[in-house]
């Protein structure tokens, strides 16, 4: 019978491994100088190495020659954890450490996948393992360092394994089928590596697998036997994806399907051309479904029925970048283009899902944005300027009506300047909203041609004053006692202690106290003692920062 290639053509010496030399050249140079750790622990992922090195370090220890085939140590004991995992195998283990080595210079006890011992057996091991006796090497492996307590890793020389570059696999595996004569094409073993996925092992036993499939071994061949899809056959699908093609997309799975391709390698191939599309900036869909089909991809072998998990994914997918491509608006048109426009156009027919769509945003277009469109219609029946500096001064009239519009809600502003008795009276006519009233009073007022400035201490005053309903009635007072539109701008910064004179505020009756937020006084006032409580300053704050709302008296 013969033996399998992974067993044939395993390292015999730490010089030989291929792929770990961070740990191998550590563990040479420990051999040399005679520096060896009385534990170690190997981690990584399956296939790469860690319990032929162990092997090998075990035999160069004492410097034995190391062959599977030849003559087996009694100093050499491995132990199978998944097998041997209760306490009681520990501690005879740990009973028989003490014994001196038979033959050897050192008793080496390898303990494979030791994540698999029970917490009790770990604890049995660990005083061993701290202080074992002088002639005792502990090598632990496995794939799962997270399950091993950090008692048993701060006792170990840990080394990491990794995983092997997919060229270095595919040139290792050239080598092995020239020694054994096995013809295969360059492109068949780079898809045996990339199918190893960096584990050595994997990917010499798929080469073991295949050497017998053919006189010669294509890429077609590995396809076949892994239930690898064609390249070309990934493609057609991405491209029935981004066309939006759902039931071509339907027809091309079911075509895969019944030739036989595996869906949790399909959805594999379809997340890895999913992804270099990303990488790229070229995404077969948008990014944010591009990234939701790659989790749903990646979900798929794990489904307990991959066929249709992978089938919803690529229609959802399908599906959903269709309404994303619907839902992207068109650009409008400025004002300087309308007169390059055709008489007439000719609109295609939407769709019943496009105009759905279409009187969900009308419906949704705040009120401000429909007056500036309005006001921008109406540039566009003025006649265009016949020179350069007529042209600029249209459009800068147009930008500033557009900014008007905006910053006044669609109110057409006067020129006209507020004086320091206007706004005592619209203050005193504010009174009757006493929240508004607060807010406003403790507010220092600019005014300018047109504009009335109100500079707020706190950015939340600035966001009331802000709110449509506190400008429109703001505004509607002005306009009551001046008869002027004038303009409002809400600002947040340093507050002018000077105001207007006011009439005195209500006098607070036994159950309800008016906190109206005035500035201090710019007099001098005594300074009260430490120990003495200053009540108004509370209220003062309190109304400044919310406002003059009533404050019920506890």
């Amino acid at each position: 019978m013969g033996q399998a290639l992974y067993r044939t053509h395993r390292p015999k010496k730490l010089g030989d491994i291929v792929g770990q030399e961070h740990i191998t050249t550590a563990l040479s140079h420990a051999l040399e100088k005679g520096t060896i750790s009385h534990a170690y622990l190997f981690t990584g992922p399956r296939g790469t190495g860690k319990t032929t090195i162990a092997r090998i370090l075990a035999h160069e220890i004492n410097g034995l020659p190391y062959d599977e085939d030849g003559a087996t140590y009694l100093d050499i004991i491995e132990i199978d954890a998944a097998s041997n995992r209760r306490i009681d195998e520990i501690r005879d283990l740990r009973d028989k450490v003490n014994l001196a080595p038979a033959v050897a210079k050192f008793k080496v006890y390898i303990i494979d996948e030791v994540h698999m011992l029970t917490r009790e057996a770990f604890n049995a091991l660990l005083k061993t393992l701290e202080e074992p006796p002088a002639h005792v090497v502990f090598i632990l492996a496995t794939t799962e360092v997270n399950k091993l307590p950090e008692t048993i890793i701060s006792r170990t020389q840990h080394y990491t394994f990794r995983l092997y570059d997919l060229g270095v696999v595919a040139a290792h595996l050239r080598e092995m089928a020239e020694a054994e004569k096995i013809s295969i094409t360059d492109d068949a073993l780079a898809l045996i590596a990339e199918h190893g996925e960096g584990s050595f092992r994997d990917s010499i036993s798929l080469l073991d697998q295949l050497r017998n499939q053919a006189d010669e071994v294509t890429l077609a061949d590995v396809q076949s036997s892994l239930g690898i899809a064609p390249a070309e056959a990934v493609q057609t699908l991405v491209a029935s994806m981004q066309a939006h093609d759902a039931a071509g997309v339907a027809v091309q799975l079911k075509d895969l399907h019944e030739h036989g391709y595996e869906p949790s390698h399909l959805a594999k191939q379809l997340a890895g051309a999913v992804r270099e599309a990303l990488i790229a900036k070229k995404p077969v869909l948008p990014s944010d479904v591009s990234l939701q089909l790659l989790a749903q991809l990646v979900a798929v072998p794990a489904s307990p029925d991959p066929r249709v998990a992978l089938e919803i994914a690529v229609l959802d997918a399908t599906f959903a970048g269709e309404t994303v491509a619907a839902a992207v608006p068109k650009p409008k048109t400025s004002a300087a283009e309308v007169h390059v426009k055709p008489a007439k156009m000719t609109e295609p027919h939407p769709s019943s899902f496009t105009k759905k769509l279409a009187e969900e945003q009308t419906k949704e277009t705040p009120q401000a944005e429909v007056k500036i469109e309005e006001s921008v219609q109406a540039t566009k029946e003025v006649p265009a300027p016949h020179n350069a500096s007529a042209m600029q001064n249209a459009q800068s009239k147009t930008s500033k009506a557009e900014e008007t519009l905006e910053e006044d809600d669609g109110t057409l502003a006067s020129n006209a300047t507020l004086t320091t008795e206007q706004w005592a009276e619209v203050l005193a006519a504010l009174k009757k909203h006493s929240t508004l009233y607060g807010i406003i009073r403790a507010a220092s007022a600019g005014f300018e041609p047109g504009k009335i400035v109100l500079t707020s201490a706190f950015a939340f005053h600035q966001k009331r004053l802000k709110e449509p309903k506190n400008r429109e009635i703001i505004a509607q007072t002005i306009q009551e006692i001046t008869g002027e539109a004038i303009r409002i701008e809400c600002l947040v910064g340093e507050v002018s202690t000077v105001t207007p004179d006011l009439p005195p505020a209500l006098p607070p009756s036994d159950e309800v106290v008016h906190a109206v937020a005035a500035p201090a006084p710019q007099t001098e006032t005594p300074t009260p003692p430490a120990n003495e409580a200053k009540p108004n300053d509370t209220v003062s704050t309190v109304s400044n920062i919310f406002g003059g709302a009533e404050l019920l008296q506890s």
